[in-house]
């Protein structure tokens, strides 16, 4: 009977219900050790299924251009859920009402880099950033710090550091995280030096002035506070959120990888050597205003970038090109236009466009430097 009783007590308490956190632990190690075997087959198995399976010679321009498009659709999205999951596991706690909150509260000279960070951890395209801009400009938050968010945001994020990490070095990835967060900072500056607040929308400004009267940067909100979350929630919210994104920006990483692939294998290197290989100062101005109407998401436009600089053109143009693309975007100043009157509107692309060209000219001359 000792014995039975014994036995009896210990088995429910001896494993029947494992550890929550170790079972996470566990699956999330063997996950990571399938991720990364796949990651690094990646090339191979593109060149096998080229080669092999469709028959068509590797040395070939078409060959050429489809185990790009296959090695490089892959490597994006495997890389795209990575990140994204990691980065959202660990600010599952964020609350956006908690930081309108926090930045509404804080001098503006502090407010531009904080609002500059934010956005570069958020993973919004430049159409996606509106909404927030809107919901902090009626927060009462100053336009120069909502300004900062809205240029950071679509320029700067996870997924972009990881992919130029691989494509550019850490080197230029920090030069070009850190020429992100100056463009905010520096951008909201001027709009806050220029009273840019008097060229929004009336129903903007209507929602900015307090009860007293007058325009107020510093209008008080409730505070907010993020709940506490446990591992299954923090891996709920994570997966939400990566399929959320994935869902949304899958189409545009297949079009960029595309295009990409396409100028990877057709596009004579000679002529891109001659005509914007030498670092013409004509060519970083002529770059951002292409840019403007492809109106691509960061991750898609990596693969075009990868194919431009394989090709010759310098760093200072192909990353001028980039910018452009994803932070000035037509569609972006068309939702824009709805809470902006057409002066600041021109003052906010001409802007980007001044800050875009010149951030390429110093890339361009600093470009033996950082490499």
């Amino acid at each position: 009977m000792t014995q039975c009783s014994c036995k009896n007590s210990m088995g429910p308490s001896s494993g029947d219900h494992a550890d929550p956190k170790l079972v996470y632990i566990v699956k999330a190690a063997v996950v990571s050790v399938v991720w990364l075997f796949c990651y690094m087959m990646l090339e191979t198995w593109a060149e096998f299924i080229t080669l092999k399976l469709l028959r068509i010679d590797i040395s070939t321009r078409l060959g050429s251009s489809i185990v790009f498009f296959m090695y490089d659709t892959v490597k994006i999205l495997m890389l795209l859920v990575m990140m994204v999951y990691g980065i959202a596991w660990m600010r599952a706690g964020l609350n956006v009402e908690r930081v309108r909150t926090y930045l509404a509260g804080k001098r503006q000279a502090l407010g531009y880099p904080l609002a500059a960070c934010f956005g570069a951890v958020t993973p919004f395209c430049s159409c996606s950033s509106v909404p927030l801009f809107i919901g902090f400009s009626t927060a009462g938050i100053p336009l120069g710090i909502t300004m900062a968010f809205l240029i950071t945001s679509p320029l700067v994020n996870e997924v972009a550091v990881v992919l130029l990490w691989g494509l550019l070095g850490w080197k230029l990835t920090l030069v070009y995280v850190g020429i992100g967060l100056l463009a905010g900072v520096f951008g909201g500056g001027c709009m806050s030096w220029v009273k840019a607040e008097r060229w929004l929308q009336p129903f903007i400004r209507q929602a900015m002035r307090p009860a007293g009267g007058g325009l107020t940067p510093f209008a008080p909100l409730p505070s907010a506070v993020a709940p506490k979350m446990t591992w299954r929630d923090r891996h709920s919210f994570a997966k939400n959120e990566t399929s959320s994104i994935f869902s949304r920006v899958w189409k545009w990483v297949i079009g960029g990888v595309a295009l990409g692939a396409a100028l990877h294998g057709y596009l004579p290197q000679e002529w891109v050597e001659e005509t914007l290989g030498k670092g013409q100062w004509w060519s970083v101005p002529a770059a951002v205003a292409v840019g403007i109407p492809l109106y691509a998401n960061v991750t898609g436009i990596i693969p075009v970038m990868e194919s431009l600089l394989l090709k010759g053109m310098p760093i200072g143009t192909t990353l001028a090109l980039c910018m452009s693309a994803v932070g000035a975007s037509l569609p972006e100043f068309i939702m824009l236009k709805q809470v902006m009157q057409w002066r600041l509107l021109a003052l906010f692309g001409g802007l980007l466009l001044v800050l875009f060209t010149c951030a390429g000219w110093l890339l361009n001359m600093v470009e033996n430097i950082l490499r």
